[in-house]
């Protein structure tokens, strides 16, 4: 069933993929028909709306919804309802994203957190670079392996102790990124629910707080999408730096204080993010929002724009007129903003695009997409009382789900093997998951 993870017509971007970027599980479902060979017969448009139809009207989103259905290797449309019409994408927003840096910085960059000499021998600045998934302990069975403030706090150690120093006082710095910490048209609920931190340049396990239970447990599991998130990230993050150091045997004299390290501070230690490429499957698999949200500023910070909100709209905006796609307006990189504007149209080029072998680089888009019943966001959908059943191990799509908006793009099989590239939207106050579930069951089952 590996092929289900990497779409038939993928096959040649497989070998120029980064080597650590591994494909995700797909489905464990039994029942799961293999895909047929590549040469499977071309979907016959009109069958396949009348396999939508009744879906379709019973999904109770009709007036709001907009769908984009084409054939992978041909790109012949096969199924259009106001494909053209920007509607609110949700979290399928961090399709354009993930193209957006992957085409601008490559699968391999990595990005670097640091520790710097500061303006006197006795002052040492940890420097955010804008790794929110830096952490504080790796674990060296995890993938993908992330960067720790061990690690770097060993680091520094040795290079102080060379030096014969033994305290210093710590200063943090987090000026990699400027403007607002909360997106234009996000609601401060988004951070009071869990759903995502503040954005910031120095932020430790995506700004999640520890939270102990009476027994003294942590009842957050490690690596959590959801859950109490840290007022300040930067001091969190610089809090246990300090506690690593003394732990490394460097006595940190005094509280951390926020710091402007100079441009030309020597480098005392850096460690390094996951590479682009896993960090994008991450933010699709797991629809991490501050991911997102950094990936979107590193875009911006290579084009020479301001690292805010704003610069990164506007970076990933001139991606997308470099690629061809139009009909995206983005206003953040995670989809939490109601301002964004992306048709269905765009989200399905941007995957048809990842599809095509002369771009190996994009291919990370396609290896993040949550399989159904499996994996990700999609691991609960699909089951066989949903009334879905028919897509799970068919259906790898990117979800999306705001207050009256539910969105899912990515890819699907025929019962025939033909791939298809798919996305639906809707804007609706009734629109749901479960609804856009069945219609891409129905692509799934369509022996068109």
């Amino acid at each position: 069933m590996f092929v289900l993870a990497t779409g038939l017509v993928a096959r040649d971007a497989i070998a120029a993929r980064p080597p650590e970027t591994v494909p995700v599980p797909v489905a464990v479902a039994e029942t799961v028909p293999l895909p047929a060979a590549a040469d499977a017969a071309a979907v016959d448009p009109a069958r396949l709306a009348d396999k939508l139809d009744d879906p379709m009207s019973q999904s109770g989103v009709v007036e709001g919804l907009s769908a984009y259905v084409v054939d992978a290797e041909t790109h012949q449309e096969l199924y259009v309802r106001d494909a053209d019409e920007g509607v609110v994408p949700a979290s399928t927003t961090k399709i354009v994203t993930a193209v957006a840096a992957l085409h601008t910085l490559g699968p391999d960059a990595r990005i670097a957190t640091e520790v710097v000499r500061g303006s006197s021998p006795e002052e040492v600045v940890l420097v955010g670079g804008g790794d929110p998934t830096l952490t504080e302990h790796a674990d060296p069975d995890r993938y993908p392996r992330l960067a720790s403030l061990e690690e770097l706090a060993a680091q520094t150690a040795d290079t102080l102790s060379e030096e014969g120093v033994t305290a210093v006082r710590l200063g943090y710095d987090e000026s990699a990124y400027t403007g607002e910490a909360l997106g234009p048209g996000w609601k401060q609920g988004y951070i009071d629910e869990g759903s995502t931190a503040s954005v910031h340049a120095l932020m430790l396990d995506c700004g999640m707080a520890t939270v102990v239970d009476e027994c003294g447990r942590i009842d957050i599991p490690v690596g959590s999408k959801y859950g109490p998130r840290v007022s300040d990230p930067p001091l969190a993050a610089a809090q246990v730096f300090a506690r690593k150091l003394g732990e490394a045997g460097i006595t940190v004299v005094g509280e951390p204080q926020a710091a402007l390290a100079a441009a030309d501070a020597e480098t005392l230690a850096s460690v390094s993010s996951p590479p682009v490429s896993a960090l994008v499957e991450k933010t699709l698999m797991d629809s991490d929002n501050n991911v997102a949200e950094a990936l979107a500023r590193q875009v911006a910070i290579a084009r020479g724009e301001e690292p805010s909100f704003e610069g990164a709209a506007r970076a990933v905006m001139a991606v997308m007129d470099e690629l061809g796609v139009e009909g995206v307006r983005v206003s953040d990189g995670s989809g939490l903003s109601v301002d964004t504007r992306i048709t269905s149209r765009a989200l399905t080029e941007l995957l048809v695009l990842a599809t095509d072998p002369d771009r190996p680089e994009l291919y990370p888009t396609l290896s993040g997409l949550p399989t159904a019943h499996s994996t990700g966001s999609l691991g609960e959908r699909y089951s066989p009382a949903s009334g879905a059943s028919g897509g799970a191990g068919l259906v790898r799509a990117k979800t999306g789900t705001l207050n009256g908006v539910s969105a899912l793009a990515g890819t699907v099989h025929t019962a025939q093997g033909r791939l298809l590239v798919f996305a639906f939207v809707a804007n609706h106050p009734g629109a749901t998951g479960p609804a856009l579930d069945l219609l891409a069951a129905a692509l799934a089952e369509c022996g068109c």
